[in-house]
């Protein structure tokens, strides 16, 4: 059973997001907390911000795993020993098994930087840009076996300017990353998600 007090972060770069959601959950006093860190590649940023704020961290290099699916079963006992109410995609980038969503079903939230369902996968800003498009944002959604396909907690949208390249519209969408990915991990962690079929209400911390 999972503890309704631990959030396990998974990330593989700098963790930008992993901030912006512990500063929320302290600065809003939560009543989950962010138990644990894992990344796959020793070198990830967002280790140090971790352990800097006294947060547990480990490392599970996939590249010493037999396979996908060898990896993916260890990196599960490594979460499941947290018993985690919510375990959060922050920049994790890696293609997750059936069996693992499976096993986390419910607890698995993603963000990810476009208007899903469009532009799913990696380049995302790029082939906005590339597509002509005039709208662009990010998305938070649960995590089904399907690559970036599961349902919408919250969106946001950026506009696309005339004289935009990847970085500067990356800039834009991150900054709205940071400001919708915290509230939709804290109402995972307090079960305040009602889920029907593709369509997720978000009930009022209030209200439950």
């Amino acid at each position: 059973m999972p503890n309704s007090d631990n959030i396990v972060v998974l990330i593989s770069g700098r963790g930008s997001n992993l901030q912006a959601i512990h500063r929320a959950a302290v600065a809003e006093g939560w009543s989950a907390r962010i138990a644990a860190v894992i990344s796959n590649r020793e070198a990830a940023g967002g280790l140090d911000y971790a352990r800097a704020h006294g947060i547990d961290t480990a490392v599970l290099d996939h590249r010493a795993a037999p396979n996908r699916e060898a990896f993916d079963a260890e990196l599960a006992e490594r979460i499941a020993a947290w018993r985690p109410c919510a375990v959060v995609l922050a920049g994790f980038m890696r293609v997750l098994s059936a069996g693992f969503v499976r096993r986390f079903d419910g607890r698995l939230i993603n963000v990810h930087p476009s208007l899903l369902p469009a532009f799913p996968g990696l380049g995302t800003h790029r082939r906005a840009l590339d597509a002509g498009v005039k709208w662009h944002g990010a998305t938070v959604h649960l995590v089904t076996a399907d690559l970036d396909h599961g349902p919408i907690v919250a969106q946001a949208v950026v506009p696309v300017h005339d004289d935009d390249d990847e970085a500067r519209l990356a800039a834009r969408v991150l900054e709205q990353e940071h400001r919708i990915f915290p509230p939709a991990v804290r109402a995972l962690a307090e079960g305040r998600l009602r889920v029907d079929g593709l369509r997720v209400r978000v009930v009022p911390e209030a209200t439950r």
